[in-house]
């Protein structure tokens, strides 16, 4: 039987907005992150729903989660091996502030390597981690219908990558908006590997003329002394 799999990234927090890395520090979604989760449950909500509704148990995701649950009226719930991958010491920096400290960590961990001596996790330990957490609850939805799992963006590019069989440090998809979604299917066939990649890096950009900067501001309304206006 075909299984449906989407990978949901959770909507913007004021770390994003101010380009730190998140790690698993646990932080709420901002305002734009809070219509961004709105914005994208709605889309989600007009296709065929979901079995469940799976996300790991930092607050952002779980926020994200809970607007497509309460559309959907499908129960959300969680699992700490979903996490984001964990980066140690380098949680709440900015690039130009791990650059500083670390430039020889820094230019491996951009390369695609996994920096050392800062207690990060490595990109192969979040694969297993995360695809082991994933497949568990594909193997618990079977039957039932889709899967939705939200969780974050270095979680879900080294998933990707392991359920597409590709090593750790393969960079061949770019980085999820925040709010956005992959899709993967598997089938019964034999096949090697399992999952197909139908969709990555998808959501509504076109609610707005800068996604990543929440909605437009409502247009100014003509003042009714406004003398520059036509006469009727």
């Amino acid at each position: 039987m075909t299984q449906h799999l989407l990978l949901w990234r959770h909507a913007r927090t004021a770390y994003n907005a101010q380009a730190r890395l998140q790690g698993q520090i646990d932080i709420p979604l901002d305002e734009v992150g809070h219509w961004q989760a709105r914005t994208s449950a709605a889309r989600l909500a007009g296709r065929p729903r979901p079995a469940r509704i799976v996300a790991s148990d930092l607050t952002r995701a779980a926020e994200t989660a809970g607007y497509l649950g309460r559309a959907l009226d499908v129960p959300v719930e969680l699992d700490a091996r979903l996490r984001e991958r964990a980066f140690g010491a380098w949680e709440g920096l900015t690039g130009q502030e791990i650059e500083a400290r670390w430039p020889g960590e820094f230019q491996a961990w951009r390369a695609g390597g996994d920096p050392a001596g800062v207690g990060a996790e490595s990109r192969a330990d979040v694969a297993a981690r995360v695809s082991a957490a994933v497949l568990d609850q594909v193997d618990r939805t079977a039957g039932r219908g889709g899967l939705v799992v939200v969780s974050h963006g270095a979680a879900i590019g080294s998933l990707v990558a392991e359920l597409l069989g590709q090593d750790p440090a393969w960079r061949g998809v770019a980085g999820m908006h925040n709010a956005h979604w992959a899709e993967m299917v598997r089938s019964g066939a034999d096949v090697v590997p399992a999952w197909r990649l139908l969709g990555y890096n998808i959501g509504p950009t076109d609610a707005s003329s800068d996604w990543n900067a929440g909605p437009d501001p409502e247009p100014a309304e003509l003042d009714a002394d406004d003398t520059t206006r036509d006469p009727d």
